[in-house]
């Protein structure tokens, strides 16, 4: 039985993914600071590890054939920690010959951000956050070179589904669904990306099974659903089963309080990602893994509402009417 080491448990994509290996039949180390991460099944085991604490984290991951790198410091701590716990999470997979399983998004891109996204698109460092995540990806890619250190990165979208609040999905779309409102942070007819967190996951472990056949260093991408503000309205009123109001998010006065408040100054860097049309071209991980896992896009939209209590978990999503 092979081991996967999943960092950053208590998180949305990385605690998915210790449901979705364990599935699967692997050994599921989950790791996080305390040492106990939510919702787990009690035969995955668990440790406790910083990830800014080198040798801590070496000690927490052993045994790991695979390490699951879901560390995501928050936005205001990424120049600081991103590229500190990358070189951490590198020197636990040299110790151990571990895999480097990695979600990349979409930040890569820039302003110039295509409106498909293909795997020879052009890295454009137009931002702050972006010019960060291209610095940790290109010390993957060294490791990959100097030490022999597998990477798999697979690029998405904005994440949405399961309990665990913190996405665009439910901080916005559906914050005030329950008293009729649907708020969506963009133009209604821009096409934006998302990935429904269950598919991401299983598309790891689907990669993880195939990780003897590819490169040191390999990048994917996954095209969950693409998805313009009245689509995604549209679903989100066939599962609730009622016309909603359209609210916009505040823009302007987050960029008002962003001039003293750090967190609103890097959420409104990424604004533009609402304005700009983009989805992401699945073609490289299909050939690879064959069937990418999607759901359908309904049926991941009711179920992902009632995780969150916006509708009533006795609804039953593959039950609901299909949206043309």
């Amino acid at each position: 039985m092979k081991t996967i080491t999943i960092l950053g448990a208590n998180g949305r994509l990385s605690n998915m993914a210790a449901k979705a290996f364990y599935r699967a039949g692997y050994h599921v180390v989950a790791i996080t600071r305390t040492g106990t991460a939510k919702g787990l099944p009690a035969a995955i085991e668990q440790r406790a590890a910083n990830a800014l604490d080198r040798q801590s984290l070496v000690q927490a991951t052993h045994g790991s054939n695979f390490i699951f790198n879901g560390l995501n410091p928050i936005y205001t701590q990424w120049k600081k920690n991103l590229l500190p716990m990358g070189e951490n999470v590198m020197a636990a997979c040299r110790e151990h010959g571990a895999i480097h399983l990695f979600p990349g998004n979409v930040y890569n891109y820039g302003h110039k951000i295509p409106p498909l996204v293909k795997d020879d698109t052009a890295i454009s460092k137009t931002t702050r956050k972006g010019t960060l995540r291209c610095a940790v990806e290109d010390y993957f890619r060294q490791q990959s070179s100097s030490h022999g250190v597998q990477t798999i990165i697979l690029r998405a979208g904005d994440f949405y589904g399961g309990k665990m609040p913190g996405s665009w999905f439910d901080l916005a779309i559906a914050a005030k669904m329950k008293k009729g409102v649907f708020t969506y942070p963009g133009p209604m007819n821009v096409v934006h990306s998302w990935a429904y967190l269950p598919d991401l996951a299983d598309s790891f472990v689907q990669l993880a099974a195939h990780a003897d056949e590819l490169s040191p260093f390999e990048q994917f991408l996954f095209p969950g659903h693409a998805l313009t503000g009245n689509e995604m309205k549209r679903h989100c009123e066939v599962a609730i089963g009622a016309d909603l109001k359209r609210a916009n998010v505040p823009w302007l006065l987050f960029r008002l309080g962003a001039l003293v408040v750090p967190m609103l100054r890097e959420v409104c860097e990424m604004s533009y990602l609402w304005k700009e049309p983009h989805a992401l071209d699945g073609h490289k991980l299909e050939v690879l893994i064959g069937a990418i896992p999607i759901t359908d896009t309904q049926t991941a939209i009711a179920t992902s509402l009632a995780e969150l209590g916006v509708i009533a978990p006795a609804v039953r999503p593959e039950n609901l009417p299909v949206v043309a």
